[in-house]
């Protein structure tokens, strides 16, 4: 069930600072602005999507800033999707500015300043995602954030359909449809960013964020195959398998131990999916990718702290 919260049984006086106590605890910490005092108002819907939570927000004129001294006593660590419904919207970030129309929509970074500049009333839905989700798909999200995108990009209009269609159906879907929609938006964003990362002038350090995603695809696309090695998908991408490790080695992993995450993370996601409670855990794991169980009892156990058959008990409350 979504949450619903709104200005309007809140005395007029402390509207502002009752629609700041709603932001801050919807999203992170922020600190709201208003010319408007007693006239101001505001409604929030917002519903979780497997690991994103989907947001519609209804307005009026404000600023809304997120600085560091909020930054340094917070724990959020999230990239924030705002797509326009009505109205107009500002986000500057990182020396960046972009007006959000209708229609379009940009990302800013809760670990970094932002600032929120409404002039009037505006309707937008904010997606919350976990910056690990995005940023484990693609590389160099800091030289996009504050940055438009619109229907005249065709990734771009395809991730802005996407959004719009699956913030209408967050209420309609069980949780393990809600988690493979959010994985489907996850994947169309970050092919929206690298689209763009691959097509303006980059430094040589945004290059190599871009063959990272690339070798992150090319995972995640065969990571069902027992037989997935640094070899083939280094040939794959064109580069040596020494390279492939150095990519990898930015973010204090290797391909071995990535992969291995990888499949930890999916089989750790279908074990707990109701959707899935028919399902062998030894069948879950070999269509991953695994071929020994002992092994993959052992790495589940050390990822998560339990074993696969007591994480699935514990999500299914047996």
């Amino acid at each position: 069930m979504p949450i619903e919260l709104s200005t309007a049984h809140a005395p007029a006086h402390r509207k502002l600072a009752f629609w700041q106590d709603i932001v801050c605890d919807t999203f992170v910490q922020l600190d709201c602005r208003s010319e408007l005092g007693d006239d101001l108002h505001g409604t929030l819907s917002s519903s979780m999507l497997g690991q994103m939570s989907c947001t519609e927000v209804t307005s009026s004129a404000q600023r809304v800033y997120r600085t560091p001294s909020r930054i340094a006593r917070a724990r959020e660590d999230y990239i924030l999707i705002a797509l326009g419904r009505e109205g107009v919207g500002g986000v500057v970030q990182d020396g960046r500015e972009v007006v959000i129309h209708p229609g379009a929509f940009a990302f800013y970074d809760t670990t970094r300043p932002y600032e929120l500049l409404f002039d009037a009333d505006f309707h937008q839905t904010i997606f919350q995602i976990p910056r690990a989700e995005l940023q484990g798909r693609v590389a160099g999200t800091e030289t996009l954030t504050a940055v438009g995108f619109d229907r005249l990009r065709p990734l771009d209009r395809l991730a802005l359909d996407f959004l719009t269609s699956i913030s209408g159906l967050v209420d309609q879907v069980d949780a393990d449809t809600g988690t493979r929609l959010s994985e489907q938006a996850l994947d169309l964003v970050a092919m929206a960013i690298g689209d763009r990362l691959a097509h303006r002038p980059v430094s040589p350090s945004s290059h190599r964020a871009a063959l990272l995603h690339r070798l992150k695809a090319h995972i995640r696309a065969h990571l069902a195959d027992p037989e997935l090695s640094v070899a083939d998908t280094a040939a794959a991408l064109g580069i040596s398998s020494r390279y492939v490790n150095n990519l990898l080695a930015d973010e204090q992993t290797s391909f071995q131990r990535h992969v291995l995450a990888q499949r930890l993370e999916q089989c750790h996601r279908a074990l707990a999916s109701p959707a899935q409670v028919h399902r062998q855990i030894g069948e879950i794991a070999f269509a991953w990718g695994f071929n020994d169980l002992s092994h993959f009892g052992r790495a589940f156990r050390e990822h998560y702290g339990l074993s696969p058959r007591a994480w699935r008990a514990s999500r299914s409350g047996s």
